[in-house]
C-alpha cells in the first residue's frame, strides 16, 4: 500500500487560519437571524438580510476575481480579513450607541459580503499554487478544508452562537470580529504568490469578463456552475425563513434552533470524509449525479417533516451530499483551469452560483408570506430536481475525465523547453 505524500506546511497553516475563521462564522451565522428575529418578525425583512450578504456576489464578483488575479493572493486574504473584523468591532460600537437595527444588520451583511468576495477568491486561487495542481493533493485538501468548516462553523459554532446570544445581542458579532483577526495574523505568516509576469495594461472589465468567457465556453465548467446555482437558489430560499421555521412549525427555543443546526455539521463532515472513496471508486461524474439526488431526497423531506428529529437527519443527509459536492467540484476546477484565469474563473463560477442566491430568499421570504412557511422548501426541492439533471448531462465521468487528461497536457506542454532551431 502506497504511502500518500504529505501536506505542505504552508497548507496546515491556511488550514489553521480556515478553522479559526470558520468556528467565528459559525458563532455569527447562527446569532444573525436570532437577533434580527428579536427586531422583526416580518419573513421578508428577514431575507433581506440573509439576501444583503450574497447581493455583492452579483455586483462585484466578476470584478472581485480581476483584482485577485492581478494582486498578491496572500496579501488579498490578510488583508480581507483584518477588515472584516475591524467591520464588527465596528457594529459593536454602532449597536452600542443606540443604532442597533435591520438597517444596520443589513449594511453589515453587505459589507462583510464585499470582503468573502475577495478572501474566499483568493483563496481558492492560491491553494493549487500551495498544492502544485496535485488533484490527490487537492482532494484532500479540500476535504479538510471542507470537514474543518463542518466541524467548526456548522458543529461548534451553532450551539456556541446562541449560547453567547443569551449571554448579550452582540457578544457573537465581538467573538466572529477576534476569530477574523487572528486568521489574518496567520495567513500574514504564508509564504507570498510568486510574482506575476508583466502584462500589457487591460481594463477591469476586460479581465474580468475574459474569465466568465472561458467558464462560459467549457462545458465541464459550465455544469459545475449551473448546478449549485440552482442549489443556491433552492437552499436560499428555505434559509431565509428558516428561524421562523424552526421557531413557529418545530416550536424549538433558541438553544434547540441552534442543536439543530449541529446536525448539519455532522453530514457536512461526514460527506467531506467519504467524498475521496466514492469518486475513487464510482468516478467523480457519478459522485456528483448521486450527491445531486440525494439533495433533492433531503430537501423534500424537511418541507414535509413536522418532527424536529427528521428534520435534523433530512438536513445532515443534505450537508453530507453538499459537502461531497463542493470538494469534489473544487478539485476538479483547481485542477484544470490555467493558474492566470484561477481567479477569474472562480470568481465567475460563484457569481453564477451565488448570485441566485439573493433572489432565492427574497422568494423564500414571500412564499413563506403568502403559502406558509414549508412553502419554500418544497419548491426549492424542484430546483434541487433540475439540477440532477445538470449533472446526468453536463459532468459525467467521461466529461471529467477528458478535461482532466487535457488539462494535464496543456500543463506538460507549458513546462517543456523550448525547441531552439539548429
Amino acid at each position: 500500500m502506497s504511502r500518500k505524500p504529505p501536506m505542505p506546511k504552508a497548507f496546515r497553516r491556511l488550514w489553521l487560519a480556515s478553522g479559526v475563521s470558520s468556528f467565528g462564522d459559525g458563532v455569527y451565522l447562527t446569532a444573525l437571524p436570532l437577533l434580527a428575529a428579536t427586531l422583526t418578525r416580518d419573513p421578508i425583512l428577514l431575507s433581506l438580510v440573509t439576501a444583503s450578504s450574497l447581493i455583492p456576489w452579483l455586483l462585484f464578483g466578476l470584478i472581485g476575481g480581476a483584482l485577485v488575479d492581478r494582486w498578491d493572493r496572500r496579501r488579498t486574504m490578510y488583508i480581507a480579513d483584518a477588515l472584516r473584523g475591524a467591520l464588527l468591532l465596528a457594529a459593536v460600537a454602532g449597536a452600542a450607541a443606540g443604532w442597533l437595527g435591520v438597517p444596520l444588520l443589513i449594511a453589515l451583511a453587505f459589507l462583510l459580503g464585499i470582503g468573502q468576495i475577495l478572501f474566499d477568491t483568493a483563496a481558492a486561487a492560491y491553494l493549487p499554487e500551495v498544492l502544485d495542481r496535485d488533484q490527490g493533493l487537492l482532494k484532500r485538501a479540500n476535504a479538510r478544508l471542507r470537514g474543518t468548516m463542518d466541524v467548526l462553523d456548522g458543529f461548534a459554532g451553532p450551539p456556541m452562537g446562541a449560547a453567547l446570544f443569551n449571554l448579550g445581542r452582540t457578544v457573537p458579532l465581538i467573538t466572529d470580529a477576534v476569530s477574523f483577526l487572528l486568521s489574518s495574523l496567520v495567513i500574514r505568516s504564508l509564504p507570498a504568490s510568486p510574482p506575476k509576469p508583466p502584462g500589457p495594461k487591460r481594463s477591469l472589465l476586460k479581465d474580468a469578463r475574459e474569465g466568465a468567457a472561458y467558464l462560459i465556453r467549457d462545458p465541464l465548467l459550465l455544469g459545475l456552475s449551473l448546478r449549485p446555482a440552482l442549489g443556491n437558489f433552492a437552499f436560499s430560499a428555505g434559509a431565509a425563513v428558516f428561524v421562523l421555521f424552526a421557531q413557529e412549525e418545530l416550536h424549538l427555543s433558541a438553544t434547540e434552533y441552534g442543536i439543530l443546526l449541529t446536525s448539519e455539521a455532522i453530514g457536512g463532515l461526514l460527506g467531506s470524509l467519504v467524498c475521496g472513496r466514492l469518486s475513487d471508486r464510482m468516478g467523480t461524474g457519478r459522485a456528483l449525479i448521486l450527491t445531486a439526488a440525494l439533495l433533492t431526497v433531503a430537501q423534500t423531506t424537511i418541507g414535509l417533516a413536522d418532527n424536529a428529529w427528521l428534520v435534523g437527519c433530512a438536513m445532515a443527509v443534505r450537508a453530507a451530499a453538499l459537502g461531497a459536492t463542493i470538494v469534489l467540484s473544487a478539485s476538479v476546477r483547481q485542477s484544470i483551469v490555467p493558474d492566470a484565469l484561477m481567479g477569474r474563473v472562480t470568481a465567475a463560477g460563484r457569481l453564477m452560483s451565488l448570485g441566485v442566491a439573493p433572489i432565492g430568499a427574497l422568494l423564500g421570504g414571500w412564499l413563506a408570506h403568502v403559502a406558509g412557511l414549508r412553502a419554500p422548501y418544497l419548491v426549492g426541492a424542484l430546483f434541487l430536481a433540475a439540477s440532477t439533471l445538470i449533472s446526468l448531462t453536463m459532468t459525467s465521468n467521461r466529461k471529467v475525465e477528458a478535461a482532466m487528461a487535457k488539462a494535464a497536457q496543456d500543463r506538460q506542454r507549458a513546462d517543456e523547453p523550448a525547441q531552439v532551431a539548429p
